[in-house]
């Protein structure tokens, strides 16, 4: 399986950037991908040549922008395995997804000593909206152990399921730190065999590995665009059809409604009871274009791609002195990331000098707090991959952590 990865790279402008005179070698991909030109040049052409706002006029801008923002929907539906468009939501982002969840489904669903179960290694966003349940609405969060390779202890999480005050399973699909891949699928079926629902956090996992919503058995995902080469401001939550028309809305206002009278409101049909205002239009077709360019690109081939990249970083770190990475041992169970720390060097000291020599690098706790208290570290040190990072680009950057640990070791 061939994969040319310099045909890929041209697709990407921002790659030929240099800082001082270093070339850019960008590996926090993690926390955001950058753009190729396709998308780029489809967001300007919608600016150029369509720009209007959606469903409220009948000109030929609004019906050609409507028809744009209704495709970049079925694109992302097909994109992810959901049955119906209309189970999409578009959001900010990922976070913003959550919060929609948590003040909709879980503001109306769950009761004073219910709880939800989240892993230890769940990013904040995925934590902070359930705190603020359990202490609006009395709720119990359950915490589900993890061990240092991001491991989950399946018969742990069957006793905290079994009682059934568990009325929701929460998890990332990707670790944003250990780069571990929970089975998620299995979850799902412990989950909704003990009679909760399961949500996943595919912010990571939507770039490294195809979902599939119907297989998986998901009654709620999320992920945001940026993260899939797509634009910032755009994010997606997937719920179940029948979920989401016993949610009661997010936001009140324009365009989420059918009518409104001086004594109430009738929500509008989904998914626009959840997308009140005006929504992100080119940003949705940007999200659109950027699956079609995923997908054009060699989606399977992308994900083998990424996968031997990340193997190849991981064996070259771990020859790496007073380098200690975290999460799983063998290699082939990571996707995305490498996160590490170096024995007496502070994360921020490491990626503050590679980020003068042109190499992008993530420090600090990466939202995810209790994650790093259970390993008994303040940070970390990520470098996670994309679809146009080279083996040369992990050498470079290798060799140039090595020549800092021996300048700050001095």
């Amino acid at each position: 399986m061939t994969f040319d990865v310099s045909a890929v790279r041209k697709q990407f402008p921002i790659l030929g950037k240099t800082v001082a005179v270093h070339p850019l070698i960008y590996l926090d991909n993690a926390a955001t991908t950058q753009k190729p030109t396709q998308m780029l040049d489809r967001m300007l052409k919608f600016y150029l040549e369509q720009n209007a706002n959606v469903h409220r006029s009948f000109h030929a801008l609004a019906e050609e922008a409507t028809l744009a923002y209704d495709e970049a929907r079925k694109r992302v539906a097909d994109f992810i395995g959901a049955k119906f468009a209309h189970e999409i939501v578009f959001t900010k982002n990922a976070t913003e997804a959550l919060n929609l969840v948590a003040k909709t489904w879980g503001q109306k669903s769950l009761k004073p000593g219910d709880a939800v179960a989240l892993t230890l290694m769940e990013h904040h966003s995925n934590i902070v909206p359930w705190l603020q349940l359990k202490e609006s609405h009395g709720i119990n969060i359950e915490w589900i152990p993890v061990d240092r390779e991001g491991n989950l202890d399946l018969n742990s999480i069957e006793r905290i399921l079994k009682p059934k005050k568990v009325k929701l399973l929460s998890v990332t699909g990707l670790s944003n730190v250990l780069g571990c891949l929970p089975p998620i699928a299995e979850l799902a079926s412990i989950a909704h065999s003990a009679g909760a629902k399961i949500l996943i956090d595919a912010a990571q996992l939507v770039g490294h590995r195809t979902i599939d919503v119907k297989k998986i058995d998901a009654d709620f995902l999320v992920f945001s665009g940026h993260k899939i080469y797509g634009p910032s401001g755009i994010g997606v939550l997937y719920g179940k059809e029948e979920l989401l028309k016993s949610m009661p809305p997010f936001l009140g206002g324009g365009d989420m409604i059918q009518s409104v009278t001086t004594e109430g409101f009738t929500c509008a049909e989904l998914p626009r009871k959840f997308e009140a205002g005006t929504p992100p239009v080119p940003e949705a077709v940007g999200l659109g274009e950027a699956i079609i360019w995923f997908k054009k690109t060699g989606t399977v081939k992308v994900h083998a791609y990424m996968h031997d990249l990340i193997k190849y970083a991981y064996r070259r770190l771990k020859t790496v002195k007073d380098l200690t990475i975290l999460g799983p041992k063998d290699p082939e169970k990571r996707a995305g990331s490498v996160s590490f720390t170096v024995k007496d060097i502070h994360p921020h000291d490491l990626t503050d000098i590679l980020g003068e020599k042109g190499i992008c690098l993530r420090a600090g706790h990466h939202c995810t707090q209790p994650l790093h208290k259970l390993l008994g570290i303040n940070a970390s040190t990520r470098l996670s991959v994309a679809v146009y990072n080279t083996k040369a680009e992990i050498d470079v950057c290798v060799d140039a952590i090595e020549q800092t640990i021996r300048l700050l070791h001095k």
